[in-house]
């Protein structure tokens, strides 16, 4: 008997990448979706859809249903929301839900989406998966992410069987409601970046993502966390990778200076509360791009043999994909 694979997140960039890994295998795969109509534009058609939330108890009992594995790649990973709340109810308690659902149900494995944000690191070193901050972050996105991660960790001493993937910053083929680096690929193409931020992130392309879930499920050790991060980009470099591979000469914008920063997104962030509309620079986006750590993922390429696509071949494809 085939065993049946639900996922969450699906018609995200991180679910979207872990399904086609898993059809790539044979795999019978199932999708927890809130919309019917948006899922069957995105995910193939072998894909069976149940329609719900991860943020209503049933939804999720319903759909783990019969099920032997459960990926929850589901999130909301926004810097800003005029209502806060939304952080905890889809990242905290949406991930409650699924762990109890998976638990009462005795799922054989568990592959939850976590974050590089759980992690303590230090401007210009190396962290990896031994470093877990215990403070909360800076942003209400990240310290959702981080009550969730001990949600995790609280099952897994009750037996759950469960394995932690923590992706970097993503780019690549799939679809993304959200602003990321593929929005800034586009965006500098069409020389709709006046200047740059200042700092940088780490990247990883976003099929590798999905296979790396596939191979922790495979090869992973239950209760490990896995590190997925292909190399750390300042964003001027990372501009004129981007440039080079649209075959444009001109050089990257400016590096806007930082003071200039801070005061845009005090100010933009101080008018929000007003407007309530998202300001030009979030903190949560500035405060990600100033950390300057660096995720070692050498755990993932050692002990499940993840191999990541280089920054050249990930825009080649990347930009393929955007521009078809």
């Amino acid at each position: 008997m085939d065993k049946t694979t639900l996922v969450t997140g699906g018609t995200g960039l991180v679910g979207y990448n872990i399904i086609a890994s898993l059809l790539n295998r044979n795999r019978k795969v199932k999708a927890l979706v809130r919309s019917l109509e948006k899922a069957k534009k995105i995910l193939p058609d072998k894909v069976e859809l149940i329609e719900g939330d991860i943020t209503d108890k049933r939804s999720t009992i319903k759909a783990i249903k019969n099920c032997h594995v459960v990926y929850h790649a589901a999130g909301f990973p926004e810097q800003w929301m005029k209502d806060t709340g939304i952080f905890k109810r889809v990242n905290e308690i949406g991930t409650q839900n699924m762990l109890e659902a998976a638990s009462s149900e005795g799922i054989e494995k568990f592959i939850y989406t976590s974050t590089i944000d759980v992690f303590k690191g230090e401007k210009g070193k190396r962290f990896d998966e031994s470093m877990i901050d215990d403070l909360p972050k800076g942003t209400a996105y990240e310290r959702s992410k981080q009550e969730a991660f001990r949600w995790v960790k609280e099952a897994m001493k009750d037996g759950l069987p469960a394995i932690n993937l923590h992706p970097a910053g993503l780019y690549g083929p799939g679809p993304t409601d959200s602003p990321g680096i593929n929005n800034f690929i586009i965006d500098l193409k069409k020389k709709k970046v006046p200047m740059l931020l200042p700092g940088g992130l780490p990247l990883v392309f976003s099929k590798d993502v999905g296979e790396g879930h596939v191979l922790a499920e495979e090869k992973g050790k239950i209760g490990e966390s896995y590190i997925l991060s292909e190399n750390y980009y300042e964003l001027p470099f990372l501009a004129k990778q981007i440039l080079t591979e649209f075959g444009m000469s001109n050089k990257p914008p400016r590096v806007m200076p930082l003071s200039v920063v801070n005061m845009v997104s005090n100010l933009g962030e101080t008018f929000a509360k007003f407007t309530r509309k998202p300001p030009l620079i979030p903190k949560g986006q500035l405060h990600f791009l100033l950390w300057g750590a660096i995720p070692d993922s050498s755990r993932a390429k050692e002990e499940l043999g993840w191999t990541p696509t280089n920054l050249t071949d990930g825009l080649s494809k990347t930009i393929q994909f955007l521009t078809q």
